[in-house]
């Protein structure tokens, strides 16, 4: 069976927020939750969560799963990478929650430094609407 592409969608604005936050929290990572639905092949973003008691650190950002509660809306998480790289790390492959993990890599300025994958690591199109 050929698992069809994913698509991300995600408002601008809400991607310029994430962005933004993450470029105040640079050089530390910045990990949100990602609140929307997922329906065939598409992925539509509705919320980006702060995590509670999550830590954010050079190099890292951690996320105390057995705390959260169950919530079936989160269709993924989102964190930083400081150093630029869009790619995803084992880590971030291994620790994959929910059906898409976004990265957005430094500078932060635009939708070029974000980058979606599925739990493969496959890269991902994102879609921005306004």
């Amino acid at each position: 069976m050929v698992e069809e592409k994913i698509v991300v969608i995600i408002e601008r604005k809400m991607l310029e927020a994430v962005l933004h936050n993450a470029k105040r929290l640079y050089p530390r990572e910045l990990v949100l939750l990602l609140r929307g639905k997922k329906q065939h092949n598409q992925v539509m973003i509705k919320e980006a969560i702060i995590p509670p008691l999550a830590t954010y650190g050079e190099g890292f950002a951690s996320i105390p799963l057995s705390i959260l509660p169950m919530d079936f809306s989160i269709v993924g998480t989102l964190h930083s990478h400081p150093s630029g790289s869009l790619n995803p790390s084992l880590e971030d492959l291994n620790n994959f929650w929910g059906s898409i993990l976004i990265i957005c890599g430094f500078p932060f300025t635009d939708e070029t430094c974000v980058a979606a994958y599925n739990h493969n690591g496959e890269r991902l199109s994102i879609k921005l609407i306004e």
